[in-house]
């Protein structure tokens, strides 16, 4: 059953209007019908049965039939703070990382970041990344929508950084010999609901004045396996991870 997010303002009890771009996608590319049913998510992140009771040319409306109790969140809130990368591998990461759970993520301008972000570059690219995380939100029938935040600097990610209850960044180099410093040792002390800053360099890494600026301010280093990863691979790696300990390796919210 398709699934869409539908801003709160549109839900008046158990009536719901759906305008914009989800009009179309419901009349064109679904091809639905009065009678069939689809999923809303609202802003709260509660998802609803619904069923379709009119269709027009700028608006289609849907009557809730059930209030879902859904649990499809990871149960760490992860926020994924990448450095900027080359071409479109932050897409990648974005649209993957939705998918796998993240809640949040943040664009830093790295020493070795290649690709530069100018605030016009970005308000274009704001847009797309957007409708990427939505898009991949409905298809993995999640109940929230990621958070893009805005593009930062080391010394703006730092001040972020220390509203998180662990902040961490990947820096093989440095953590590689510490076996304190592994990352399964790391998401093992996680506890339910706590907030996880994960850093992650461009193409390069981190250089090792951004590591020292880093430990510095409370970020742990952690190795992520013993392989060396791509920049756009490392961030699934950890989300796989924090997904298998908590959802599958400790079973939180099994279906009994």
């Amino acid at each position: 059953m398709q699934r869409y997010f539908i801003s709160s303002s549109e839900f008046n009890g158990n009536d719901v209007q759906i305008i914009g771009d989800d009009v179309h996608h419901i009349t064109r590319v679904m091809r639905n019908v009065i009678g069939d049913q689809i999923i809303c998510n609202n802003d709260q992140g509660q998802a609803a049965r619904c069923r379709i009771t009119e269709i027009a040319e700028d608006r289609v409306h849907v009557v809730v039939e059930e209030w879902l109790n859904e649990i499809v969140e990871l149960p760490i809130n992860v926020t994924i703070a990448q450095g900027i990368p080359k071409g479109d591998k932050f897409e990648l990461i974005l649209q993957k990382g939705t998918e796998l759970g993240a809640t949040s993520f943040i664009p830093f301008q790295a020493e070795r970041s290649v690709a530069v972000w100018d605030n016009k570059k970005l308000i274009k690219k704001m847009t797309r990344f957007r409708k990427i995380v939505k898009e991949a939100s409905e298809q993995s029938h999640r109940n929230k929508v990621p958070i893009i935040d805005k593009s930062m600097s080391i010394k703006e990610l730092i001040e972020e950084g220390k509203k998180y209850d662990v902040a961490i960044f990947a820096y093989e180099e440095e953590a590689k010999v510490k076996s304190q410093n592994f990352f399964g040792t790391i998401i093992d002390k996680l506890l339910p609901s706590q907030n996880l800053m994960v850093c992650i360099g461009p193409e390069g890494g981190f250089s090792k004045k951004e590591s020292e600026q880093l430990k510095e301010n409370g970020f742990q280093p952690v190795r992520l396996g013993p392989r060396i990863l791509r920049t756009e691979t490392a961030a699934l790696y950890v989300l796989a991870s924090i997904s298998y300990h908590f959802e599958e390796l400790r079973c939180n919210g099994c279906q009994q």
